[in-house]
Order: structure tokens, then C-alpha cells, then sequence
């Protein structure tokens, strides 16, 4: 069930990635039985690591925690609609759900190639009905709005 909060972890973590130029304005938490397992948030600029996204940061956070590779039962929250390969991590994980605000759209508003990605790779009709639910996109689009009009900022 979702519960804010824990989407409001998931833009705190984003800010203080944008904040420290560790990345673009993604944040991921991870939740199992109403518990924090991990979070995570884009660290591709600082890591010079084009997969550390904030949901693949949160996943190997979690199975570290967890001391496994199997992340059943785990809800994850993440600042925008996850790129082909976070989703494909968050299915390798075998996580439940996942809860985003901002959308693919969005995220290609602030610069982000998402929606490319998506069209070369075939799309999300093949995604377990009801596994991607949009929620609470109004607070993640304050966020981008902040990472937009931030000097300097990479896009990648």
C-alpha cells in the first residue's frame, strides 16, 4: 500500500544528490513491511558511472543490507518513472511494485533520453499490470523544477 512518506524520502535523496552534483533529480527508497530497506539517488556524475541511478544505488544498497539478490516482498519509490534498465534491475530483483511520481515525459522535459530508450528497446506493454503506479507527481515535478533551473547542471 502506498504511503507518502516514503516518496517524500525518495525527493529528500534526490535533493541532496542535485545539491552535491552527484547527478539529475532521481531519489529511490526502498520499502518492505512499512520499513526503510535502502535508499539511493543518481550518482553517474560523481561515480563516473552511467548506471548508478537512483533506483540501481537503492537496489545494491538493499541487497547488500539484506545480504541477498532477492528483493521479493520490497516496494520501490522513485522520483521518476524508471529507464529501461532500472526497470529491468527492479525485475532482476524482484521487487513488487513500484511507485514514481514524475513520468517518462517528464523526465525527457528536463533533458533525460528515457522515452528514446524506451522506443528502441520496445516500450512497457509487456510490464505485469498494476507493477508501475504514478503517484504524488506534483512534489517530484517541484523537484525537476529545481534541477531545471539549477547553473551548470550535466545532462546525460
Amino acid at each position: 500500500m502506498y504511503q507518502r512518506k516514503f516518496m517524500e524520502m525518495a525527493v529528500a535523496e534526490a535533493e541532496a544528490g542535485i545539491r552535491a552534483g552527484d547527478g539529475g533529480p532521481f531519489g529511490a527508497v526502498i520499502v518492505r513491511d512499512g520499513e526503510v530497506i535502502a535508499k539511493g539517488h543518481n550518482r553517474v556524475l560523481k561515480n563516473n558511472d552511467s548506471t548508478c541511478h537512483g533506483e540501481i544505488d537503492a537496489i545494491r544498497k538493499a541487497e547488500q543490507a539484506l545480504r541477498t539478490y532477492d528483493l521479493s516482498g520490497c516496494q520501490l519509490y522513485t522520483t521518476g518513472e524508471p529507464c529501461p534498465m532500472c526497470l529491468a534491475a527492479i525485475l532482476w530483483a524482484n521487487i513488487d511494485k513500484v511507485y514514481y511520481g514524475c513520468t517518462t515525459e517528464d523526465n525527457g522535459a528536463i533533458g533525460f533520453r528515457d522515452e528514446k530508450m524506451d522506443k528502441m528497446l520496445g516500450g512497457r506493454a509487456n510490464l505485469p499490470e498494476g507493477f508501475l503506479e504514478e503517484r504524488d507527481r506534483a512534489l517530484c515535478l517541484e523537484l525537476f523544477r529545481e534541477y531545471d533551473n539549477m547553473e551548470g547542471k550535466v545532462i546525460y
